[in-house]
């Protein structure tokens, strides 16, 4: 791929209409549900409870119909069922990998899909969320980055994965108790398809109501954004999430970097190191966690591992070492287990915690870099993925 690679595609994001009818109230801020039911003839002195009430039910016990809500009163019930809904994305498929990963494809409203992973681990159970219908980073190494941006989720499309993953895993507790088992859906990680700080409001959105503890109640740090580096938005996410942040690193000279992640033209690595040695303070965050894709006689150099300590320098940091995962037509090959065991030593001789994350779901196209490849290639012809991702010309 070429340096002069765009920073994002030419893309046009038609405006969503709404649709009409009921009002979704999956995906609302609290005080934007006390409006719409205020709005909807609810009186204003009842609102804040009935908010309390409902939010209760749809996000700590996971009821989808009104009439379940048995501490309102029928008629009240019966009024909420005419002009609101509680829907979640459906599931068109659902995938489970060899190692016991489960890889959900779920269908948006526009008939648009996106993908969801969820990755049982000891001791926790991570869900891997999108915020975009493809995305318009063209990040060269990254399959879902060869799709071009349709959309930006909504707060509740966002939030629906997380609920969509708690019915598979049968996870909501029952009505009236709390349950103090250990989650299967312990942490978030916003890393599937598409940029979140590019959809900035409906992340936060979506996050706050994950958070919120009257529901599903995740701590935030047990959420990880994600980043390629959209410098701006990384003050923002400090303190209007204060979630833990992870950056698509990737590369230690603008150079590489520049051909890897194209965003790196508009705010280079230093630009990019400026907002994260900040970020830990604003948001009482432990540590950023750099991930770098270990692509072989590209970025996996003794001399990139150097470069790399040095210019963390500072940074509470850990590093994530992503064993390449290779899609059909991909430009870029793993580097060896000897490589990549080489470059972790360094940083970890440094002090840095370096773990190499074990490439998970490959089975099923659920790792990293690789969603929506498996309906990308039903699709279509290996012939034209490789054409749209550079391959042959």
């Amino acid at each position: 791929m070429s340096a002069s690679a765009p920073i994002t595609q030419d893309v046009m994001t038609l405006p969503r209409k709404l649709p009409e009818g009921p009002i979704n109230l999956v995906g609302l801020t609290r005080d934007a549900m006390r409006d719409v039911l205020i709005a909807n003839g609810t009186p204003e002195k009842q609102a804040k409870m009935r908010v309390g009430q409902i939010w209760q039910w749809i996000y700590q016990w996971g009821v989808r119909d009104f009439d379940s809500m048995t501490n309102l009163a029928k008629g009240y019930r019966a009024e909420l069922a005419e002009k609101f809904v509680i829907e979640v994305p459906e599931v068109v498929t659902r995938q489970e990998s060899e190692d016991g990963t489960r890889k959900y494809l779920v269908r948006i409203a526009g008939g648009h899909e996106v993908e969801v992973v969820y990755i049982p681990e000891e001791g926790r159970g991570t869900l891997c969320v999108s915020s975009q219908v493809g995305c318009t980073l063209t990040c060269s190494f990254c399959h879902t980055g060869t799709q071009k941006l349709v959309r930006n989720l909504t707060a509740a499309e966002i939030i629906g994965q997380v609920m969509v993953a708690r019915d598979d895993l049968d996870e909501w507790p029952e009505t009236g108790t709390r349950t103090e088992e250990a989650r299967l859906l312990s942490n978030i990680v916003l890393m599937g398809m598409g940029e979140p700080l590019y959809n900035f409001e409906n992340v936060r959105d979506a996050m706050k109501i994950a958070m919120d503890p009257e529901g599903i109640q995740l701590s935030r740090r047990r959420i990880t954004l994600s980043t390629s580096g959209v410098v701006p938005e990384i003050h923002r996410t400090a303190a209007e999430i204060g979630c833990q942040l992870a950056v698509s690193f990737h590369a230690t000279t603008d150079e590489v970097r520049n051909k890897l992640v194209p965003i790196n033209k508009r705010w280079n690595i230093e630009e990019l190191l400026d907002a994260l040695r900040a970020y830990p303070k604003v948001s009482n965050s432990e540590r950023i966690t750099f991930e770098y894709v270990m692509l072989k006689g590209v970025n996996d150099s003794d001399e990139d591992a150097h470069r790399l300590v040095e210019l963390i320098k500072g940074i509470p940091a850990k590093i994530n070492l992503i064993p390449f995962n290779e899609w059909p037509g991909s430009p870029y090959e793993r580097s060896s287990n000897n490589r990549i065991r080489a470059f972790a030593d360094i940083v970890y001789n440094a002090g840095y915690a370096s773990p190499v994350r074990k490439p998970r779901g490959e089975d099923i196209m659920a790792a990293c870099g690789q969603l929506k490849s498996a309906t990308e290639r039903a699709r279509k012809s290996r012939k034209q993925i490789e054409a749209e991702a550079g391959m042959n010309g």
